[in-house]
């Protein structure tokens, strides 16, 4: 029998909800109100009411192309999303339906590769990428964006494609299905909100990744995250313009978040629930 849940135990979680959401969201919230003030007024000291000038906009927008970087940020997480997941779902298809006494070995070695720090491999990866001319490019940094990311997008995949019933499969071999036609007409529409979910948290990751993007690009594959550093100098730090420009660097994911947070959530927890 379901617990039975009060009015006021309803309310309680409902405020406590929005307390730590906002409390989560309100540095988000300062910056873009301090991308609304003047240099001056920034750094003046705290104001949750600014002057409503959008100075620090232009003279962003005037200094460096914003319209170049957020079309770097675009090609980049986009196709280092798309690459991940042509590698990542017969991976996982493999370790979910075919899987052998190595794969928990396999799965736990890909994971263990997000918990060393990225300066760790700097040097040789700079080397590489310096030896093979792929220093600020779009290629090269799109492959780097999707070796980094394909660990969890493999881990996700792999956790939706275990809850599907292995006997879908089995059928549609028995009505003669190849391999290829099983992953592409079977299951993949079976698995589109743990995929959908899946590619929209690669893209935010990709997204906002700073470490490599700003070391190995320059001028030309520079995505937002250098665009937004680029406005810290040794001339100091000018808190308006920089808040302006990081606005403007995650407003389009705070946007597209917005509109597919239910598709996020539906996916996120696929098969949680039995």
């Amino acid at each position: 029998m379901a617990r039975a849940v009060t009015t006021q135990h309803k309310t309680i979680a409902t405020a406590a909800a929005w307390i730590v959401a906002l409390l989560i969201f309100f540095p988000i919230l300062y910056t873009i109100i301090t991308s609304f003030k003047s240099e001056q007024e920034a750094i003046q000291g705290f104001a949750l009411i600014p002057s409503g000038t959008m100075e620090s906009y232009a003279e962003v927008q005037a200094q460096s192309g914003y319209f170049k970087f957020f079309l770097n940020s675009v090609i980049l997480s986009v196709g280092s999303t798309v690459l991940a997941l042509l590698i990542a779902v017969p991976a996982a298809w493999s370790m979910a339906f075919s899987p052998t006494k190595r794969t928990k070995d396999i799965l736990m070695w890909m994971l263990s590769t997000k918990m060393m720090p990225a300066v760790a491999v700097l040097f040789p990866i700079y080397l590489i990428f310096r030896d093979s001319g792929l220093l600020d490019s779009r290629i090269g940094l799109t492959v780097m964006l999707m070796l980094i990311n394909l660990p969890i997008v493999v881990w996700m995949l792999y956790t939706y494609f275990r809850e599907i019933p292995g006997e879908i499969l089995e059928a549609a071999r028995m009505d003669g299905a190849s391999l290829w036609n099983e992953i592409i007409y079977v299951l993949t529409p079976m698995a589109v909100p743990g995929i959908a979910s899946t590619m929209l948290l690669n893209i935010i990751l990709a997204w906002n990744e700073a470490f490599w993007t700003i070391r190995l690009t320059t001028t030309n594959a520079a995505p937002l995250t250098a665009f937004i550093s680029s406005f810290s100098s040794p001339q100091g730090l000018f808190w308006a313009k920089l808040s302006a420009a990081s606005t403007l660097a995650i407003a389009p994911i705070l946007i597209m978040g917005w509109f597919s947070q239910k598709q996020l959530v539906r996916g996120l927890t696929f098969g949680a629930v039995k």
